[in-house]
């Protein structure tokens, strides 16, 4: 933002403020002469005709105090889209831009009359729901370190727990990207321990360590590649060929989402169909087809075929104990 805007938004606030101001108590505010003051007020009238009026009593002050200083263009509808947006980062992202989000909000609200925007936020708050579904508890400092070792490729000491072990363990990490996979924080980079790219939750970093170090991102690394051979989270592997029967009742469920990139879809004549893609890894696969129960049947990799067997089996032991 240049100086000269900062000036016209700082006099557009204090002109709406209940002190009296004068071009000397305006000039002492911005730290500037009472020139340059006279000079931005005589801006704000001829150009953005705003209603600067003044008297010896009052000093300077908006005569139609209705008047807002267009000074970021917006209309309602890109206004109520911006305040969506906000709503949906913070459904995804905790609290991590929640401060900045309600400042940048309440500036823009500023340049509309009130009672429009009291309209949009009730339509936003009360017609738009939002269910991220289970909350995380996500670290806006740890985030925020991200973001500038990522902007900055600098190199990060950090104390990670993996679920999948109940463990902890320390190592450096040179992040590439910030992202989301069904409604988790991801950071994916260079892990200096596995010696390749790996996906983190940001909500498992314990504590982060932004070093002095910098890094190159690895010249191999396809950011298109490696995010369109992942299913869901999951990453790692050799690229496999999926394929998936879905029954007639499941079927619809299927069409009408795209599942994955190189998704393909054969239809079948008694309404059925067989999924095909091809992704690198497969335990989410795995889960994400238990998920449909009797509605779908694994029909290739074998590997996937076992796995799944493997755990229906062991499922269904522990239903047939007999256990209180």
């Amino acid at each position: 933002m240049s100086r000269h805007l900062e000036r016209l938004l700082e006099i557009d606030r204090l002109l709406r403020s209940p002190e009296r101001h004068t071009a000397i108590t305006l000039a002492e505010a911005l730290e500037v002469s009472e020139r340059t003051v006279r000079n931005d007020l005589d801006f704000l009238k001829d150009r953005y005709q705003a209603p600067i009026e003044s008297d010896r009593q009052r000093g300077y002050y908006y005569g139609d105090p209705n008047w807002r200083l267009d000074s970021v263009p917006l209309t309602k509808g890109e206004l109520f889209a911006l305040t969506l947006g906000a709503r949906m980062l913070a459904a995804f992202a905790g609290s991590a831009y929640q401060k900045e989000l309600q400042s940048a909000i309440e500036q823009l609200s500023r340049r509309i009359p009130e009672t429009t925007w009291v309209n949009l936020q009730g339509l936003s708050n009360e017609q738009v729901i939002f269910r991220a579904g289970a909350e995380i508890d996500l670290d806006p400092e740890i985030w925020h370190k991200l973001e500038t070792a990522c902007q900055q490729k600098r190199r990060t000491l950090m104390r990670y727990y993996t679920a999948g072990r109940n463990s902890y363990s320390e190592r450096k990490f040179d992040p590439y990207v910030l992202h989301f996979s069904r409604n988790n924080p991801y950071v994916t980079g260079y892990c200096h321990t596995r010696k390749e790219p790996r996906w983190f939750r940001v909500d498992r970093i314990q504590s982060l360590e932004v070093l002095n170090e910098t890094f190159e991102i690895d010249p191999t690394f396809d950011p298109k590649e490696h995010f369109e051979l992942a299913f869901q989270h999951e990453v790692g592997g050799i690229p496999t060929q999926i394929s998936i029967w879905f029954d007639t009742a499941t079927a619809p469920y299927i069409r009408e989402r795209r599942w994955h990139p190189t998704q393909q879809i054969e239809e079948q004549a008694d309404g059925s169909l067989k999924l095909h893609f091809v992704v690198r890894g497969l335990n989410e696969v795995k889960r994400w087809v238990l998920f449909y129960g009797k509605g779908a049947k694994v029909l290739s990799p074998p590997e996937l075929v076992t796995m799944i067997n493997s755990e229906i089996n062991s499922m269904s032991n522990i239903y047939s104990e007999d256990k209180l």
